[in-house]
């Protein structure tokens, strides 16, 4: 029987400079979704906590006390704590950082990157992991290509036009579920995604869980994101 997680951790110290002038004076998750009146971080963690989290660790950097202001005066749906790193720790030694401020450190975590718009069951989610007794599991998202596709014949006679399609490829979506044994194996300094997963993709402990078909996920990179996501906001609510 596994427990399906409680804590969380938010990787928010990114710098967001393809979002300038929105990130000049806060940090990139600090930044609103256009019609919301809430910035992303404030979607993420209502999302969280209606996925049973009750305690989250956001990891801030680039001006923190920004992001730190808004979590202390906003009505949250769960309890939260900050950390600062004091120096650079890469994302692999930040993370771990933040997971040494987790309230459970013998129990499974959540870990989500703090500039990604997306809504799916992370129940589900953290049972794949467990049926697969896997020490990381990796949320995968399929995004759309951002140019129309043209498919051809073996004549090389075009045949039709897509308009974003689906990428063919499979990507890191940036949200995790992971064993507590996992936090032993992150570097202190350094990224995990370079030494900590392709040790566990050897070992055959890392796994993969495609979000559901239907499943809305977006990376918050540039002004035209942010115009996306509002549209399909307003898209959904129609």
């Amino acid at each position: 029987m596994h427990t399906t997680p409680t804590q969380a951790v938010v990787l928010a110290g990114g710098q967001g400079s393809r979002l300038r002038p929105y990130t000049d004076d806060r940090p990139k998750p600090m930044v609103e979704i256009p019609g919301t009146g809430t910035p992303i971080i404030g979607h993420q963690l209502s999302w969280l906590a209606a996925e049973g989290v009750t305690d989250a660790v956001v990891s801030c950097g680039h001006l923190a006390e920004v992001l730190q202001d808004w979590l202390t005066s906003a009505n949250l749906p769960l309890r939260v704590t900050t950390v600062v790193e004091t120096e650079p720790l890469g994302r692999g030694g930040g993370l771990k950082y933040a997971a040494a401020h987790l309230p459970h450190p013998d129990q499974s975590w959540y870990a989500t990157n703090g500039d990604i718009w997306t809504r799916f069951s992370l129940r589900e989610m953290a049972a794949f992991h467990a049926e697969r007794d896997a020490l990381a599991t990796l949320a995968l998202a399929r995004p759309r290509i951002p140019w129309g596709a043209v498919e051809t014949d073996t004549f090389g006679n075009i045949t039709d036009f897509i308009e974003a399609p689906p990428s063919p490829f499979l990507i890191n979506a940036g949200v995790y579920v992971f064993a507590a044994a996992f936090t032993e194996l992150l570097p202190e300094v350094g990224d995990h995604e370079r030494a900590t997963f392709p040790r566990l993709a050897r070992e055959r402990r890392l796994a993969g869980f495609p979000l559901p078909h239907g499943a809305y996920w977006r990376a918050i990179d540039t002004a035209k994101d942010l115009t996306e996501a509002a549209k399909e906001l307003a898209a959904q609510k129609a």
